[in-house]
Parts: C-alpha cells; structure tokens; sequence
C-alpha cells in the first residue's frame, strides 16, 4: 500500500529513473515485523540478490547489487515493533530482506516467513491472536509512507505523503492494546 509514481511519457520517464539511479528519491516506509528492537534506530547495508535456491526470493548474496536501508522504532509492542524505514538505494524485496537478514522478518509476509508466530507465546490464546490480525492484515505489513522527487517540468522538491491504511492501522491497534494488557 501506499504512494508510487507512473510517469506519462519517456522524457518524464527518463528524468525519474536518473533520480532512482543516482539514489536522489526521498523515500520512506511504516513496516510491522517481528520481535523487539536492542537499538532505537540503525542502518542494514547487505547486497542483494536472487536467493540461490527460491527464484521468487530475493537474498542477501555476497555477488549482489549494494542495498542500504536505515530504520528506526516508531513503536514497540510485546512480540512486534513498527518502524520508520528510509530507503538509501532500491532493491526489489529490499526492507523484506533486510529485515528478515537482522532476524526481524516483516509481519504476515508469507513469500519470506513472517506469515508464522515468530515471537511470543505458546499459548492458545495468543495463536488466536495473532490468527486474528493475519485475517485483518491478509498481506504483509509494509506501507510506502513517503515518495519526494524533483518534478520533471518545474525542477521544484515535491514530497507525497500517504497514511497507513485502515487494515494496518487496525492490526497496529489490536497488538498496542494487546501489549499493554499484557504489561498489567
């Protein structure tokens, strides 16, 4: 979910993937993943590319293209935690990645395996949980927050902006009154 830019004939074309190329688009994301967070904030820079064995996976491989994300906690809940993450470069499958490499893979992203319980309990009640907000959230749980880019035709700085949609917003709800009966 979120804000992407379509460029509506080849010179616009052209300009925007000059941009993407020389890492000058502003681009930041609100992701969900698994586990807490030991720092605040901090940087992945891992190549990537294909996994050698899944085809529809991408991989952190030592041949791969440089891949930089920064990142840091918005909000940390029981067995999650929402981050800020800002894209350096842009690599197919980059934040999922990343994420899954630090061991924080993003929630409910079947094609990388957070589509599982990662962190929490054993208990029933929690699986039914977590059951839960998978069905709120069919897909996984990474949003483009931000797209900023010198417009083609005006050479002016132009940022979009997109909220978190209702279904992330409603499973990010769900896990903050969760953790905080949990604390009680």
């Amino acid at each position: 979910s979120g804000v992407m830019v379509a460029a509506k004939n080849d010179r616009t074309h052209q300009h925007l993937a000059t941009q993407f190329k020389e890492h000058s688009v502003k681009r930041s994301y609100q992701a969900l993943v698994w586990g807490k967070m030991k720092q605040k904030k901090g940087t992945i820079d891992a190549p990537l590319g294909r996994h050698p064995v899944n085809r529809k996976q991408n991989a952190i491989v030592t041949n791969g293209r440089r891949a930089i994300t920064h990142w840091n906690v918005e909000q940390q809940f029981s067995s999650i935690c929402l981050l800020n993450c800002r894209l350096e470069t842009g690599r197919t499958h980059q934040i999922r990645v990343h994420m899954k490499h630090i061991g924080h893979t993003l929630f409910n992203d079947d094609r990388y395996g957070g589509d599982k319980i990662l962190k929490g309990t054993v208990y029933t009640k929690y699986k039914q949980f977590v059951d839960n907000c998978f069905k709120l959230l069919p897909r996984q749980a990474l949003h483009a927050k931000t797209l900023g880019f010198i417009h083609p035709k005006s050479n002016k700085k132009i940022s979009f902006d997109s909220e978190i949609p209702d279904d992330m917003n409603s499973v990010i709800n769900k896990w903050r009154l969760y953790s905080k009966h949990k604390n009680l």
